[in-house]
């Protein structure tokens, strides 16, 4: 009997070959698969027809997030050994969140030495370490008054996933690993589904008779960080903010009188409008969401899903399965490799819908 308990229910074999390392040059160029969730029936298109697939009436919500330059490196101050580690935020006293890794164990009062990444540059950054959370997060005064933002631009670079194996982040990265909408500067991560759109593409829509909507989730280790427990009843997602503002409360509330649909652009937009109907009935929301969706999650606002495809035994593909069921996700799954398709951050993507195109 499947155990949907069991994070090995929602394994699947990737040939290495088909994780996408780099972007397609042009945004739009992707493929799509659409799979319909209610029959299980799937389709091949282009991202480029994805506005066709829109109906009047729906509402397109986007996470606006910008990824930060949050990946650092330096040494440690007292030995001269190499550290790498993620900037993550900033506490209310000004501290900042890191993580990070290290041969040996890291003392609190212990700093580390943050170095630019151009050899150009010969500047510095002193960051010592305060305190360290049972999930390995610490916490670090810096020694310069600039905003972390300003000193992350110099001292940081683009946070790229591990999976895609290169010695730095290239311009080309710096430009793409980012959608054309990013506004509020926050993530460590981009909402990936996003990564696709164009301004044109994003026009397309709007000339369907969708309406376009926005949320912010700060994009974390969370969405990210695999699961380690035996049960995902057991896993923990770390915290991460976000935000859903009172102009798209009240374009949802119109898109349901109309009868549309909320078409959510990311496993991100998902959290946080199921995070704030969690609250109650749905009302603008602002503040920190753990939430983890995975079987059998009953969805409150999301209709429709654009997503991209993602990695075996991942929260994202456990609440994809919880949207879409288990079996008809890992079926598309194996078609998409069995089509070629191009997985993971730059890869392609997925539209779960409710009816065929």
């Amino acid at each position: 009997m499947l155990d949907l308990d069991d994070p090995s229910s929602f394994d699947y074999d990737l040939p290495p070959e088909l994780i996408a390392d780099r972007p397609l040059p042009e945004r739009d160029a992707s493929r799509l698969l659409v799979l319909n969730r209610r029959s299980g029936d799937i389709s091949h298109r282009s991202f480029r027809d994805f506005p066709s697939l829109l109906r009047p009436q729906d509402l397109l919500v986007l996470n606006e997030t910008k990824v930060i330059p949050a990946k650092l490196a330096g040494v440690r101050t007292a030995t001269g050994g190499r550290w790498e580690g993620l900037f993550l935020g900033v506490t209310e006293a000004g501290a900042w969140r890191i993580i990070g890794q290290t041969r040996g164990k890291l003392q609190p009062g212990e700093s580390i030495t943050l170095e630019p990444p151009h050899a150009t540059d010969t500047a510095r950054l002193l960051l010592t370490l305060q305190e360290r959370t049972d999930d390995g997060e610490w916490t670090a005064t810096v020694e310069e008054h600039a905003a972390a933002f300003t000193l992350l631009d110099r001292f940081g670079t683009v946070p790229l996933p591990p999976y895609i194996e290169r010695e730095s982040p290239t311009e080309d990265d710096r430009m793409r690993y980012q959608t054309t909408y990013a506004r509020a500067p926050g993530a460590v991560a981009a909402p990936t589904a996003g990564l696709h759109f164009t301004p044109e593409i994003l026009d397309r829509c709007s000339a369907q008779g969708a309406r376009l909507a926005t949320v912010t989730l700060h994009v974390g280790i969370g969405t990210f960080r695999p699961i380690s427990s035996s049960r995902l009843s057991e896993h923990r997602m770390h915290h991460e903010w976000c935000e859903l503002p009172s102009g798209t409360v009240e374009a949802i509330e119109a898109t349901r009188a109309a009868d549309g649909r909320v078409v959510a652009v990311g496993t991100t937009t998902v959290r946080t409008l199921e995070s704030a109907a969690a609250q109650g009935p749905l009302a603008p929301f602002s503040g920190a969401t753990n939430l983890f969706i995975r079987p059998p999650y009953q969805f409150k606002v999301v209709d429709a899903l654009l997503t991209n495809f993602h990695l075996p035994r991942s929260t994202l593909l456990v609440l994809l399965s919880a949207f879409a069921g288990r079996d008809p996700v890992l079926a598309a799954y194996q078609e998409a490799i069995a089509a070629r398709y191009r997985f993971f951050s730059y890869g392609d993507a997925m539209f779960v819908t409710d009816n065929d195109q």
